[in-house]
């Protein structure tokens, strides 16, 4: 395995779905949430704080919570992507209202990009996904295998 250039992951019939708004995006993903509750329901939920509680309030759904985005929710989802427990995020994030952890925020959507997990900004790419024949059935994907990147690196550097 150190010498391949990736790493095939197996994201499952059942996903499992990281949920995260900021604030001016929490109503239209509860009330996304809730239209959509129907397909929801046969997989696995999570999100940062008041998301998850707001969205398990108003459609009954189950969604494990995590901290606040600024509290660490955003790094908690990360680790998780990291560990191979959230297969894809739909994150509404505000392009109109700076945000204090924007860090943070900018290494959860870099993590989900090199864990190569889909990722919805806006509700009509969260639409195509949710629509998707994917959502039914296994999806490999491909992610760069970084044991084998940082062994050429330091065996460049010799």
């Amino acid at each position: 395995m150190l010498n391949e250039e990736y790493v095939t992951l197996e994201i499952g019939k059942t996903k499992h779905i990281a949920l995260v708004a900021h604030d001016g995006k929490k109503k239209e993903l509860v009330e996304w949430c809730d239209k959509n509750k129907e397909i929801l329901k046969g997989h696995f939920l999570c999100g940062t704080g008041t998301t998850a509680r707001l969205i398990a309030e108003k459609t009954e759904l189950p969604v494990k919570g995590y901290c606040s985005g600024p509290l660490g929710g955003d790094q908690q989802i990360g680790a998780k992507i990291v560990e191979g427990q959230i297969d894809f995020m739909i994150f509404l994030w505000d392009p109109l209202e700076a945000q204090p952890h924007d860090p943070d925020v900018k290494a959860l959507l870099r993590i989900a990009v090199v864990y190569d997990i889909p990722i919805a900004n806006n509700l009509a790419t969260a639409d195509f996904m949710l629509n998707s024949k994917y959502m039914a059935e296994s999806y490999s994907r491909r992610i760069e295998n970084f044991n084998k990147t940082v062994q050429d690196r330091v065996e460049k550097m010799k």
